[in-house]
């Protein structure tokens, strides 16, 4: 599930950034052939977009492979369409093919 938001790395600004050594570990065996550093990059954009209001979907509705009714605790976004889930609305939980559960608004799926 990478963003659109990839730049050559000759445009990119060095940050250092301290983590644990488990935490690192973790992130490169779920990186995959990605990188962790190219993973660490995709965290921090989905965090940015979705609390700026500046949403894109990353995941396609192909891509879920199991539904699970749920009510939303706080607001959240719908991982297909974006919009607002808001706290105590019914909602679904998507399984991606991947093993992430992603918030969905009861709308977002056709049964």
């Amino acid at each position: 599930m990478s963003i659109a938001h990839s730049v050559p790395t000759t445009e990119m600004q060095v940050t250092s950034i301290r983590l644990e050594r488990e935490l690192k570990d973790k992130l490169k065996a779920l990186s995959g052939h990605q990188g962790y550093q190219a993973l660490i990059r995709d965290i921090l954009w989905n965090y940015v977009q979705q609390r700026s209001g500046e949403y894109s979907p990353a995941v396609d509705s192909s891509q879920i492979s199991a539904l699970f009714p749920a009510t939303a605790q706080v607001d959240v976004r719908c991982a297909l369409t974006g919009k607002v889930i808001r706290a105590q609305d019914a909602m679904q939980l998507g399984l991606t093919t991947e093993g992430v559960l992603i918030p969905l608004s009861m709308t977002s799926i056709s049964k």
